[in-house]
């Protein structure tokens, strides 16, 4: 009887206990499952900063440096400077949702430099958007005059691999570099010559090294940019802006998808450079042209494809090498949108070429006498009119050989280098 009580009791506190070992399993457990949670969470964390910072070792370059020209204490400078953010954002905080960003390309030119800063200064709409100043190199006349701008958002970059910034070394002059028509067994120099014989020169292929470097870090290195899904403009230092310019401007990336669906961009000025376009009640379709023109992420992509094509024709301006091999190459013509009256014109005299030594930048002061009529102040551009379609232009077309000045292995290497810079592993982003 005893041992029959004492096994009930045993039962009984059993049953007692039952229920506090099972929370605290229970609780253990969850401690387990929240410590798992925990870690990762912890991990996904970890992972997504290392996703950024990811983004950011290639924005530096560092997956691909090794491929890169090595740089000197300017280089690097000029590149960390790249990072900074806009200025002016305490003034223009809010940025319009639908907003044309615009890009402005400068040399070594200020007096022309000066004018086209007034001139965007007055046209309506620019503190909607931010304005990026890509610098082919460093000079601090340029620096000055963009520093003092306060009409709009404005960020600043540097080429950090222009042949302006390096003296003694590729993509600058190297002491064993060929000169002219130097022939390199000979003379035991470096360098390949173009197809007339002739050597590179820094100054002259610097023009195509800057812009293809500003295409790929716009639409692919900035963080500023490098979402944006909207149309960029892009223009000189000797472009002058009209007021009526991002007004007219939004109309035509507006009409474009009905107006001209064939048309890859939308232009502020004719092809032709002289002309002011002809005042007809009609929107015109023609070539693109290289003052003023806007197109989107799509056509970035189909150019972006396009690099070996444009790294290695033997050309030492970008837009002929567009118009004569990269544009030919998609196989059907390439239309851009227009108004008949320019929003836009070139006025400089003073070459690229000129102006890039130790001494004065351009010699004929900038002056110009551009009249802006009333109908230059407001937009001009009417939603009712049809189109007229230039389809047989002059100018240079497929086939043309090019003018050289770009047959050295190593710039079309560079060239092609920075096609990649922002693309891990090489890959494209996705559009």
């Amino acid at each position: 009887m005893a041992s029959l009580k004492k096994s009930r009791f045993k039962v009984v506190a059993f049953r007692r206990l039952l229920p506090v070992v099972v929370i605290t399993l229970l609780g253990v457990l969850l401690l387990i499952f929240l410590l798992r949670t925990n870690s990762t969470l912890n991990f996904v964390t970890r992972s997504s900063d290392e996703v950024v910072e990811d983004n950011k070792l290639s924005y530096n370059y560092s997956e691909f440096r090794d491929h890169l020209p090595h740089q000197n204490e300017l280089s690097i400078s000029l590149e960390k400077r790249n990072q900074l953010p806009p200025r002016n954002r305490d003034q223009y905080p809010n940025l319009a949702s639908d907003r044309i960003v615009i890009v402005l390309y400068v040399h070594n030119r200020p007096q022309y430099l000066q004018v086209v800063v007034q001139s965007l200064s007055r046209v309506v709409g620019i503190s909607e958007t931010i304005l990026i100043v890509s610098h082919d190199g460093y000079f601090e006349g340029m620096n000055k005059i963009v520093e003092g701008i306060k009409f709009c958002q404005v960020k600043q970059i540097f080429a950090p691999y222009s042949p302006h910034l390096f003296s003694n070394s590729f993509p600058g002059v190297s002491p064993r570099d060929c000169k002219e028509k130097d022939d390199a067994t000979n003379k035991h120099c470096e360098g390949n010559p173009d197809q007339y014989g002739n050597h590179r020169s820094p100054k002259i292929v610097s023009l195509k090294h800057h812009w293809w470097w500003m295409m790929n870090t716009v639409w692919d290195g900035l963080q500023e940019t490098r979402s944006h899904s909207g149309h960029i403009l892009f223009i000189e230092e000797d472009h002058f802006i009209f007021p009526n310019a991002y007004r007219n401007l939004q109309l035509l990336i507006a009409l474009k998808p009905k107006k001209c669906p064939d048309c890859y961009a939308a232009n502020l000025a004719p092809s032709d450079v002289k002309s002011q376009g002809e005042g007809w009640e009609s929107l015109i379709a023609e070539r693109m042209g290289n003052v003023g023109y806007a197109f989107n992420r799509t056509v970035w992509r189909k150019i972006h494809r396009k690099a070996r094509e444009f790294c290695f024709f033997d050309e030492y301006n970008w837009d002929i090498t567009m118009w004569a091999t990269v544009y030919p190459s998609f196989g059907h013509p390439v239309y851009t949108l227009r108004g008949p009256r320019t929003s836009a014109i070139h006025f400089g005299k003073c070459g690229l070429h000129q102006g890039q030594g130790d001494k004065n930048a351009c010699i004929d002061n900038g002056v110009v006498n551009i009249q802006v009529e009333e109908s230059d102040k407001v937009a001009n551009i009417k939603s009712e009119w049809e189109v007229q379609v230039y389809k047989h232009q002059a100018g240079y077309q497929a086939g043309f050989k090019g003018w050289g000045g770009w047959g050295d292995e190593r710039d079309r290497q560079l060239c092609l280098n920075f096609s990649k810079i922002y693309h891990l592993g090489g890959n494209r982003p996705r559009s």
